[in-house]
């Protein structure tokens, strides 16, 4: 599929401050600038100081004293974020399927670039060292890629597929060090790997479920790993072989930090919020090292780091919290203990609480809290369990042996007690915010109803850019139901809430789809619009999300008419004799600057433009659905009635008329007939043809496309009636500003399949190139300027940017804080980049950078009032009397199934039935008794006529739309059934009445006979015989026995 572009808008939350609004999934810590880098579900990247506080008072404003920046990197979730080239570097890898690679402490700010690119989900990055100069990433795409950080490209692929598998292959944890690469996933099988070469060295096998996490040691011969059985494995890479498993964990081991060399000292946190911390140091056994259990979070721990004295947790919530670390060193006697019991002998090493280290007052340094047994977690199944804990002075002389075997031989296993961590509460904690997890769209397609990670239930307003409604901690569903409204609006939007904040998404082909009755919009202001107006919510919504863009637009539009003029009056004079007479030159500053003020004040003629331009909306004919006819459309509409003109260039000869009004002759398509067909459409123009315009051969006038109707195609038809007349306008109008400016330069108008650099190719001399983005629009624009400069009529030229009048699409003024995105969708590459972001305020002074990257079809909106046509649907349904009191209006083709456009109202139906169906004429009476009747059935039809569907009576407001999706809920098409309320008589009306009535009497007549008849049989049959009775011959034998 080809790549497109589309404009997005991210809704402003109530209280929107830096940080995380979802959970936290990766962390990278860079020491020598104190900087801790988190990547959350959001999309965000954020940077935070992380030292320490000491004043008590500033931890209430850690969030924001922390605080150093952010970017939104990516447009799904980030999985995992490492750092290299000396931390100047910061990596993280998405959802969004892209590897991007931010450079914080740049001078240009520029914001994240893509280095890498895969097929699935990215789940994790690894990184050989602070200082490397590439990362390695694993996705489920079953892929390995190596990225160079300095070039930006791929240098290594490694297929993780296990024996051509396409099953599996899944990469869920990375790690890098002593020159291998270890891979882990849902095989439960460690992959190690040959960086240089992408061959495998070995694989190790023995967890049981998912591979979570990955450590590797500074010689590549250790590695260490997590899995979602519950343990940690180490595996010598040497020996190749499992060294060890531990089962300290009673949960899914999600992830490992460490940074021994040897990776003899680490730290673990598991799905239920544990974090562990395991010390081997100095042990020849691993049943000897000790495992505390350092604190407790509330959900499951997705990611951990060290900071000198302290550890961060990454979960679920939006928050980073900040523990304080244990010394393991530090009062070890009760652990000596144990190793003694196991030993036999004294080898444990004992350090005093009066370490230098730990008791250095002067340096303001306390010695921690002493480790409680309860903290102590069994390292494995044949570690001795911890012993219960000694009184103070209790404590026996580790150097007497006699005490030892006292304690060996004593010692008993104690009941197994709960754990308790040694930090039950954060020393500080970098505070989230509430995102939003879930969204429902209303009926109206204008708001929707979000629910946040506190629960609270909002509704939203995707016009205005704002909540509407709070409703509390209450079920969304619940509230839904409640207040959602019987309406069906076609889909103009897609809103996505998986980064914390409504974002809501324009596509070209869907965005001009949903339309609004201007009298059913809830304004501020409110706006005069005619019968049956109906308002484009996507036009309506882009126009005021690049306002600031079209006033600058407009005023460049200005000036650049200006120095047209200036160009031509400098040509001007350049052209005429030179006078051999010297004569002083007669200066008017006055009138000179009065001239260029007048060049310069001609601004886009909105107010006369709004007179001209029809206001009305297609396409609600009601033409026969059977049998079939062929539905015709016209993408360029009736020409507009303007006394300028636009021209038409065609195999370089200029043809040019003057617009006029349409002839009585020239019969439009009147409310029950169906449009004529698009012959042509602007927006798909024809691969032969070139986007490219001869400037200097400007026509001399200009004139409007006016596309045969259909009675010009066709020939003469029958005329409608009166209802048709009234209602003509209506259904006549086409799309409002298809026509402006769509034959002025046809071939700039044509769009050719070319590449992105077309505008680096030469081209012939006096050609110009139409780029294919915003600012063809506006060369498009300006090279008819050029054509009339050409012809020497610069001081007639006016503005030909005609941006929607506030008719159309009524003032409306989102917040200047709404996020405007301009996207490329590429589903090859299978990943939506963003070519542009910036806010409503800001897209004014982003012109430039905006005309470079956003779509053509969007200036052509803005400027232009244009966009793209599509065939409006239709909706099918069957139109018959009731109980055939009144005559069938199908004539004498017999036909009752129709189609309209399925925003078509009730209101039309009522007036199509009445305009069939003539009222009885009144008796003649002498001119003094006669009172004419003052009001005309098709003035008002609703008063004299009654529609019902499924049993339930219609209102004039009710579309096609509701009543097949509300209330006739079947598959087949609509029946629509009409009657007279009795005010006045239809023609036919009696007679069908009276038939009507013979045909019930005859049936009830029938009924009758049928009774009579019945109950004549029962009075004339004879009575029947009487019958002997009998007997069972059981019977009779007991019946003889008793006369015996």
């Amino acid at each position: 599929m080809a790549s497109h572009k589309r404009v997005s808008y991210v809704l402003p939350l109530a209280s929107s401050p830096n940080g995380h609004k979802l959970g936290i999934n990766g962390l990278a810590l860079d020491q020598r600038r104190s900087t801790l880098y988190t990547a959350g579900r959001d999309g965000l990247v954020c940077a935070w100081d992380s030292t320490c506080s000491t004043d008590s008072s500033q931890r209430a404003t850690f969030s924001q004293r922390s605080f150093k920046g952010q970017v939104q990197a990516h447009t799904h979730w980030v999985n995992d974020v490492v750092l290299a080239q000396d931390g100047s570097a910061v990596i993280s890898a998405s959802s969004d399927l892209t590897v991007k690679l931010w450079r914080p402490h740049s001078t240009d700010s520029s914001p994240p670039q893509t280095i890498g690119l895969h097929k699935d989900y990215v789940k994790c990055l690894a990184s050989p060292g602070g200082h490397a100069d590439w990362v390695a990433s694993g996705a489920l795409d079953h892929k390995i890629s190596l990225w160079d950080l300095k070039e930006g490209r791929n240098t290594l692929t490694i297929d993780n597929e296990e024996d051509g598998n396409k099953a599996k292959g899944s990469v869920y944890a990375l790690g890098c060090g002593g020159g291998v690469l270890a891979s882990g996933g849902p095989e439960s099988v460690v992959k190690v790997w040959d960086p240089r070469s992408g061959q495998r060295v070995t694989k190790f096998v023995g967890h049981q479920d998912i591979i979570r996490s990955v450590l590797i040691s500074a010689t590549g011969d250790m590695i260490v790993t997590a899995s979602s059985d519950q343990t940690i494995k180490g595996w010598s890479v040497t020996a190749r072989r499992c060294m060890y498993t531990l089962t300290m964990h009673n949960e899914s081991v999600w992830s490992l930090y460490s940074e021994h060399p040897q990776l003899s000292l680490f730290y673990s946190g598991d799905r239920s919020g544990l974090v562990a911390k395991t010390d081997v140091r100095g042990t020849t056994e691993m049943d000897d090292g000790l495992c505390l259990a350092l604190c407790q979070e509330h959900e499951g721990i997705s990611q951990l780091i060290g900071n000198g004295e302290h550890i961060w947790t990454a979960t679920r919530s939006s928050s980073i919290n900040r523990w304080f670390d244990a010394n393991i060193d530090v009062d070890t006697s009760y652990v000596d203990l144990q190793r003694h019991q196991r030993t036999t002998s004294v080898t444990s090493r004992t350090m005093s609480p009066t370490s230098p280290r730990w008791n250095n007052p002067a340096a303001g340094i306390v010695p921690p809290k002493q480790v409680p047994p309860s903290s102590i977690l069994r390292l494995s199944n044949t570690a001795v369990f911890p012993l219960l804990p000694y009184r103070e002075g209790d404590i026996p002389n580790s150097s007497a042996p006699s005490l030892v075997r006292q304690l060996s031989q004593g010692a008993q296993e104690p009941e197994t007690e709960d754990t308790t961590p040694l930090y039950s509460l954060p020393d500080e904690t970098i505070e989230g915010h509430h995102g939003l997890t879930k969204h429902i769209m209303m009926n109206d397609r204008k708001r929707v109803l979000t629910v946040d990670t506190a629960g609270d239930v909002v509704l939203w307003d995707l016009l205005q850019c704002v909540p509407v409604k709070s409703f509390g901690k209450r079920h969304i569903d619940e509230v839904a139901t409640e207040i959602d409204q019987k309406i069906s609006i076609s889909t103009w939007c897609t809103v996505d809430t998986r980064l914390g904040q409504i974002a809501v998404v324009l596509e070209e082909n869907v965005c001009f789809h949903g339309e609004f009755y201007g009298d059913e919009l809830s304004l501020d202001n409110r706006l005069d619009f005619k019968e049956d107006q109906r308002v484009n919510l996507g036009k309506w919504m882009l126009r005021y999300l690049f306002a600031n863009l079209i006033d600058e637009e407009i005023k460049r539009d200005g000036e650049h008419r200006a120095s047209l003029q200036v160009k031509q009056n400098s040509d001007d004079k350049s052209s005429r004799k030179p006078n051999l007479s010297i004569q002083m030159p007669s200066s008017n500053p006055t009138s000179q600057a009065a001239d260029s003020q007048n060049a310069f004040e001609t601004t886009t003629p909105r107010a006369e433009n709004a007179k001209t331009l029809p206001l009305m909306t297609p396409g609600l004919g009601i033409g026969v659905a059977t049998p079939s006819v062929t539905e015709r459309s016209n993408p360029l509409g009736e020409a507009l009635q303007k006394t300028t003109s636009t021209e038409t260039v065609e195999n370089g000869k200029s043809s040019s008329e003057t617009s006029r009004p349409r002839r009585s002759a020239e019969k439009p398509n009147d409310y029950f007939t169906s449009p004529a067909p698009a012959t042509n459409s602007p927006s798909k123009p024809d691969a032969n043809q070139k986007q490219a315009v001869a400037s200097p051969e400007p026509p001399s006038e200009t004139q409007t496309v006016n596309s045969p109707t259909e009675g010009e195609k066709e020939g003469p038809q029958k005329e409608s009636g009166k209802f048709g007349k009234k209602f003509r306008n209506v259904f006549t109008v086409k799309k409002l500003g298809r026509v402006s400016m769509e034959n002025k330069l046809s071939s700039a108008e044509e769009k050719a399949e070319e590449s992105d650099d077309a505008s680096k190719i030469p081209q012939p001399r006096g050609v110009v190139v139409i780029e294919d983005n915003l600012y063809g629009s506006v060369q498009k624009i300006r090279t008819g300027y050029d054509s009339t400069a050409a012809e020497g009529a610069v001081d007639n030229i006016i503005s030909n940017i005609m941006p929607s009048l506030p008719i159309e699409t009524p003032v409306i003024k989102p917040p200047g804080n709404t996020i405007v995105l301009i996207q490329k969708d590429d589903p090859d590459s299978g990943g939506v980049e963003d070519l542009y972001r910036g806010t409503i305020s800001s897209v004014g002074t982003d012109t430039d950078l905006i005309e470079k990257v956003a779509p053509m079809w969007l200036g052509d909106m803005l400027l232009r009032n244009y966009w793209p046509f599509k065939e409006l649907p239709k909706v099918s349904f069957i139109l018959n009397p009731m109980d055939n009191l009144l005559p069938s209006i199908s004539g004498t083709e017999n036909v009752s199934r129709l189609n309209a456009h399925r925003m078509l109202r009730a209101k039309k139906i009522f007036g199509y039935v009445a305009e069939r169906l003539d009222f009885v004429k009144p008796e003649s009476k002498p001119a003094d008794q006669f009172e004419p009747i003052k009001e005309s059935p098709l003035d008002d039809p609703e008063k004299y006529l009654e529609l019902y569907c499924n049993g339930q009576a219609l209102t004039s407001q009710t579309t096609l739309n509701i009543i097949r999706t509300y209330i006739w809920k079947y598959g087949t098409d609509p029946i629509i059934l009409y009657k007279s309320t009795g005010i006045r008589e239809f023609t036919g009306e009696a007679e069908a009445r009276k038939v009507a009535e013979a045909a019930t009497a005859a049936l009830k007549e029938k009924e009758r006979e049928k009774e009579a008849k019945a109950a004549a049989s029962k009075l004339d049959s004879p009575l029947p015989a009487p019958q002997e009775p009998q007997f069972l011959p059981s019977t009779l034998d007991s019946l003889k026995a008793k006369i015996r």
